[in-house]
């Protein structure tokens, strides 16, 4: 595998350690800031700042700096109805062909029930995302795998945040993936929608009311 280049390195620091931190919600950051804390120089720092712009992850502001915007109401609400129409087909679609992952979403399970409390919450819910993106391989359509992966860095902020704004939510998330996999794997196609839309609405509900 060939070594990452500057900008390479510096957009996955600042789009897997910055931006899922809750703590950095709302603040600004310095190219040379960000310089200091990976040890590359900023021009690969700059056009990474450029390319998480250009996806909306972050606002370039004269004199200021890269500003981390906490996700709008508007926004969660606008990436919950997308993952819910995208996760409900995923589900129907296993059914319906017989190839739900029952074993590496049993897995993915187990690797959460590990992951209990507050200083794991950024690990709980990046298995929380492959857990969702698992199901989502299963259709075997590489376009949209690319399509919810871009999904991923704002579905870890909203997650990493919501399980910070209520207490016992990883213990309810665990629930609601469980009864997501009991339904697959029972070929129940109604059951799976409605536990999958009701994982959203729960998260949904908590982040809106954080």
């Amino acid at each position: 595998m060939p070594a990452q280049s500057g900008r390479e390195k510096a957009y996955a620091f600042l789009k897997e350690t910055v931006l899922t931190d809750p703590d950095m919600q709302g603040s600004f950051l310095t190219e040379q800031e960000i310089a200091d804390r990976i040890g590359i120089s900023r021009t690969p720092i700059r056009e990474a700042l450029l390319l998480l712009a250009a996806e909306d992850l972050v606002q370039l502001v004269p004199k200021r700096g890269a500003h981390i915007a906490p996700l709008s109401g508007r926004e969660i609400t606008e990436l919950m109805e997308l993952r819910g129409i995208v996760e409900r087909y995923a589900a129907e679609h296993a059914i319906e062909t017989g190839t739900v992952p029952v074993g590496k979403l049993t897995e993915l399970l187990e690797r959460q029930r590990e992951l209990m409390g507050p200083e794991q919450a950024k690990e709980f819910i990046a298995i929380d995302h492959l857990f969702h993106a698992t199901m989502i391989a299963a259709v075997g359509n590489e376009l949209l795998n690319r399509h919810y992966e871009g999904l991923r860095s704002r579905q870890i902020r909203a997650g990493v945040v919501a399980l910070y704004n209520q207490t016992g939510r990883q213990e309810e998330v665990l629930g609601e993936h469980r009864a997501i996999m009991e339904a697959v794997a029972a070929g129940d196609t109604e059951a799976a929608r409605t536990a999958i839309s009701a994982h959203l609405e729960s998260t949904l509900k908590v982040l809106l009311a954080g």
